[in-house]
């Protein structure tokens, strides 16, 4: 599959889906949130409803030429009270989605985790980029770039489990998860590599299931078969890497930010842990980018939903 067809694979499949979910839109106060959100509905990704106060969201509309007229609103006086808001739509059971408008990651992240009981789950919350890189025959996930500075051994694991739910639930194949490091080698002195290690052992034990895992393993024969054949390493793994896990955020942000500018690779992306998948947007983001997140937020809430309904 070519590089331009890998997202549009994901759009379409969030149009097939047979249920179309509610998506609250928080504080779309700028272009580009706005935007987003209508062409989403436009394309009958999901149904938003804006979140926000009222008069600055139609003030966009017309300023942009964004026809919202059919859309629901829900006014709030600022940012934070829209945060509140929609976790309360969420909360209530009136929406299965939530996309981040023209607020800070930080205070949209703490209404989620804190108001009235906010929206935890058993899992650390985590972020995944779903890369969409042209000299690379799969997409590629990269977790976690976005929210976890420097991740215990736990919470790597948690980080491990979203990606891997994340990956089935798009209808892709078993995934081959690296354990990312500077060297493929367990040193002592390097804290990633005894965790990659640990993790490992936690997957031959059945404490992280769905995925196989390798670590640790450097960037190259992650993703390269001739590296990895050049340095001996015998793994399904190596060389076939469809989810990386990333030492720290630093790290993660830096490969996507790499990835994007130096190889033109797109990034979609989304925050899965919490009740419902969080759409993240960025206003460098294209708008292939845009709505492959919001696609792939769709299918994930989507599959979320019915295994709730099955009582997975």
């Amino acid at each position: 599959m070519s590089q331009n067809d890998r997202f549009q694979a994901l759009v379409n499949t969030a149009i097939g889906l047979e249920e179309k979910h509610v998506c609250v839109v928080v504080h779309p106060c700028d272009e580009v949130s706005l935007s987003s959100a209508v062409q989403a509905g436009k394309l009958n990704l999901f149904t938003p409803v804006l979140v926000g106060p009222e008069e600055r969201i139609r003030q966009v509309a017309r300023e942009h030429d964004l026809d919202i007229g059919g859309l629901q609103i829900i006014n709030t006086e600022h940012s934070h009270a829209s945060a509140d808001a929609a976790v309360a739509e969420v909360q209530a059971g009136r929406a299965t989605l939530m996309m981040k408008g023209s607020l800070h990651s930080d205070e949209l992240l703490h209404s989620v985790l804190c108001y009235n009981g906010g929206l935890r789950t058993e899992r650390r919350i985590s972020h995944v980029f779903v890369m969409d890189v042209p000299r690379y025959d799969k997409l590629l996930f990269i977790t976690d770039g976005a929210i976890n500075i420097f991740p215990t051994l736990c919470e790597k694991a948690d980080i491990i489990r979203n990606a891997i739910d994340l990956h089935l639930a798009l209808g892709l194949d078993t995934p081959r998860v690296a354990i990312l490091s500077a060297v493929e080698q367990i040193n002592e002195k390097m804290q990633s590599t005894i965790d990659a290690a640990a993790l490992c052992k936690m997957a031959d034990r059945g404490q992280i299931k769905g995925g196989i895992l390798d670590g640790p393993l450097a960037m190259d024969n992650a993703i390269s078969p001739e590296a990895a054949a050049i340095k001996g390493i015998q793994s399904p793994v190596a060389g076939h890497a469809q989810i990386l896990l990333v030492p720290d955020l630093e790290a993660g942000n830096m490969l996507v930010k790499n990835l994007t500018f130096l190889s033109g690779a797109d990034a979609a992306g989304i925050v899965l842990g919490a009740r419902v998948p969080i759409i993240l947007t960025s206003r460098a983001d294209s708008e292939r980018t845009r709505l492959a997140s919001c696609a792939v937020a769709a299918v994930y809430a989507d599959s979320l939903v019915k295994n709730r309904a099955i009582g997975k």
